[in-house]
């Protein structure tokens, strides 16, 4: 419990806790940046790190006078960061798929969650992958299925690439040009909610639609 407190702290207060490292720990800020973009994409078990609200905030802090932080060092930074985790959540992901559907699960994925997924990258193409960048969660499962699934690697890295500099690049220049209004400094919780809330709305459109056919 304690730890969910800690983390739901850190997710709701990004800048407090950036402006700190900042100051702490200077350049080595960009070290810490990376590693925590490079978990949440590369780690199947770690999906609740943040990944929209820290470019947000990064983007704010880099924006500041102060200059702790480079805008045009953080985007390639994290650029990369995303490519590797996903990379590597990919080959993971390919190097236990004959074993997940040889059982029924593995860890808590089913079998028919790759067959699921299967299908949708079948009706979609890979402009899920795209899709699947800003969505919280998703986008920690998503290169794990693909690589467990159908979807060969040539297809999948030209549309992991393009999501990876939209996804950097909207998120962390959106923090640099508004997150230092004062507005947004001092209700920063409800800014994370709403990006939280605006990056989850594609899965709510989805299900509704779903409950909607079978009513």
């Amino acid at each position: 419990m304690e730890l969910i407190k800690s983390l739901l702290d850190f997710l709701l207060h990004l800048d407090r806790y950036l402006d700190l490292w900042a100051n702490e720990y200077g350049i080595l800020l960009y070290a810490i940046l990376f590693l925590i973009v490079f978990t949440e994409t590369g780690l199947i078990v770690m999906p609740l790190l943040p990944g929209d609200s820290l470019l947000f905030a990064a983007g704010a802090l880099a924006a500041r006078d102060t200059n702790e932080l480079s805008v045009w060092v953080i985007i390639p930074l994290l650029i990369v960061a995303a490519l590797l985790g996903d990379n590597v959540n990919y080959f993971v992901g390919k190097f236990l798929g004959n074993r997940i559907k040889s059982r029924e699960r593995i860890l808590f994925f089913k079998r028919e969650y790759i067959s699921e997924t299967e299908k949708f990258y079948a009706k979609y193409g890979g402009r899920t992958v795209i899709i699947a960048r800003f969505i919280p969660i998703v986008r920690t499962i998503a290169p794990f299925v693909a690589g467990a699934g159908s979807m060969n690697y040539g297809t999948y890295i030209r549309f992991c690439i393009v999501g990876a500099i939209l996804w950097v690049f909207s998120i962390t220049l959106l923090g640099f040009f508004f997150g230092n209004f004062p507005i947004v400094q001092k209700n920063f919780e409800l800014v994370v909610f709403g990006i939280v809330g605006l990056s989850i709305m594609p899965i709510v459109v989805e299900f509704a639609k779903k409950r909607l056919r079978k009513g």
